[in-house]
């Protein structure tokens, strides 16, 4: 009893006929019933009766029909293990984060994951969160660290990681300096130093001034928080950064809140729904590593 012979059986089966069958499972028609007949054979008994226009199942058919349907659902589980732990052997996993990522427990979860599987040849990629989210889409990138407005972006899966109010960063002696928060039309009255267009920060701050039909004048962009902060120092613009980007910088910098700006800016991970092994175990590790005090089982 081969495991194609009773592929071609519950072809037949459903199809209630040998030409449906046939072109269902891409051989010929005489093809399929030469190899129902060496099934019956082997098994002593017809398992279907031919007389009527239809192929219906015989009692002996009946019974047959679930088994086999189970054994060929056993041999598809084998060959999918097999494939996981394969594909964790020597696969491929290529991982895209925004440009200037400092985010410690992203290399912490790399790390953690090339220790478990060795041979998974690990890329690492840096682009903007726009062109990320656009390449984990077309499968470019397998998993992608990204700065993003919404935490349901379109065809991804998401892991939000970090979620933090914008805010506006000065030095000492600024004249926001003296207040503890800032409107947007507030902020809007100063130069901007802040990330690129295609970043989650440019997208949020954009949106929000959109929204009140503000235009802000972005003097200066640029991808890393550090040269947003040392050319606030400098005076060249009020920097907008995220909440912990700007706590970073309290030493040289105020941070005031953008009262009302409420939509939080986002760092998630990102992946397609359809993740491969690698993908899954990559998780794994990111969770560990991003949430350690929710313990492996945890989200």
């Amino acid at each position: 009893m081969e495991l194609r012979q009773l592929e071609y059986f519950v072809a037949v089966a459903e199809e209630q006929s040998f030409t449906r069958a046939a072109e269902r499972v891409h051989i010929s028609q005489s093809g399929v019933s030469a190899q129902i007949r060496r099934l019956e054979r082997e098994l002593g008994a017809e398992l279907f009766d031919r007389s009527a226009r239809a192929a219906t199942l015989t009692v002996a058919g009946k019974a047959a029909l679930e088994h086999a349907r189970a054994a060929l659902a056993a041999a598809g589980a084998v060959g999918q293990a097999v494939g996981e732990v394969t594909g964790l052997i020597r696969g491929r996993l290529t991982i895209g984060m925004v440009i200037g990522c400092t985010v410690t427990p992203l290399f912490d979860a790399l790390a953690a994951f090339h220790a478990a599987h060795p041979g998974v040849e690990l890329s690492l990629i840096e682009d903007n969160s726009d062109r990320l989210a656009e390449a984990v889409r077309d499968g470019t990138l397998d998993l992608a660290l990204i700065g993003t407005t919404t935490a349901t972006p379109d065809g991804l899966e998401t892991l939000t990681i970090i979620e933090e109010r914008l805010v506006a960063a000065v030095p000492p002696g600024h004249p926001l300096a003296r207040g503890r928060a800032v409107t947007l039309r507030e902020l809007c009255e100063h130069a901007i130093v802040c990330m690129p267009p295609g970043t989650g920060l440019r997208t949020l701050f954009d949106q929000a001034c959109a929204a009140q039909g503000l235009r802000p004048v972005v003097s200066l962009a640029a991808s890393a928080a550090d040269a947003i902060a040392g050319l606030a120092v400098r005076g060249l613009g009020v920097a907008v950064l995220s909440e912990s980007m700007a706590a970073h910088y309290r030493d040289r910098l105020t941070g005031l809140l953008i009262d009302d700006v409420a939509a939080p800016a986002l760092l998630a991970l990102v992946w397609r729904p359809s993740d491969s092994p690698a993908v899954r175990e990559m998780l794994r590790c990111g969770r560990r590593a991003f949430f350690p005090a929710d313990g492996p089982a945890a989200r």
